[in-house]
């Protein structure tokens, strides 16, 4: 991190950590709330702001979590984009109920998420894969996410395999590959206060409008 943005990150600690965060207004929407801090994020120099830790439960009720990336904020919710085969995605089709968690540690704020996943469309979901590099591109047909390989040889096999299929062509959007919207039923957002006495205030859908609430810490 450079000196200017260590600068940014001690100066935004009195944001909230110093200053009292004054109450949401209800009639704010969360995904405007959202924006203004995922920028805050931004604007300090976190590296990878947009990682959050995405959890889903198997079949067998066993949770799990894994960070991914945010790749866009749609009218319906957060986007996020993987392999159709990966773990991830077989507890989503077993239970589409997930939660999400953004910590940006520098300026002790949390946003957690709980909502359902669906699957973005095909055209949706190509339009973003053809904005990736071609070596990313080329990766997601070479990986078969989360399954069992004996050695790293093999997918290095698989990216000469795929780069020679597709040379001097496009690299296709993969039919096992794609994004997935969290559609919010909450949200919470967590400003870390002196003492441990947090402020938390959570957005629970409520038909078309949200239900805000202070939390106690």
């Amino acid at each position: 991190m450079s000196l200017i943005n260590k600068i940014r990150c001690a100066l935004t600690l009195g944001q909230g950590v110093l200053v009292n965060m004054p109450d949401l207004d209800p009639s704010i929407d969360p995904y405007a709330q959202f924006k203004a801090w995922f920028k805050s994020a931004k604007d300090c120099g976190i590296v990878l702001p947009e990682s959050m830790t995405l959890s889903t439960v198997d079949e067998e009720g066993q949770p799990s979590c894994r960070v991914v990336l945010l790749k866009e904020l749609s009218a319906e919710g957060f986007v996020f984009f993987t392999n159709y085969a990966s773990d991830k995605a077989q507890d989503l089709t077993t239970n589409p109920k997930v939660a999400l968690t953004f910590h940006w540690n520098i300026l002790q704020r949390q946003v957690r998420i709980k909502g359902v996943v669906e699957k973005i469309s095909s055209a949706d979901s190509n339009e973003y894969f053809q904005s990736r590099g071609r070596g990313s591109r080329i990766g997601a047909w070479a990986s078969h996410q989360s399954s069992v390989i004996a050695s790293r040889s093999i997918l290095e096999d698989n990216v000469k395999h795929c780069t020679e299929k597709f040379a001097n062509k496009d690299v296709p959007l993969p039919e096992f590959w794609g994004g997935y919207v969290v559609k919010p039923i909450s949200i919470e957002f967590w400003q870390g206060k002196a003492d441990r006495l947090h402020d938390r205030f959570s957005y629970v859908r409520d038909g078309e409008d949200w239900r805000v609430d202070r939390l106690s810490p």
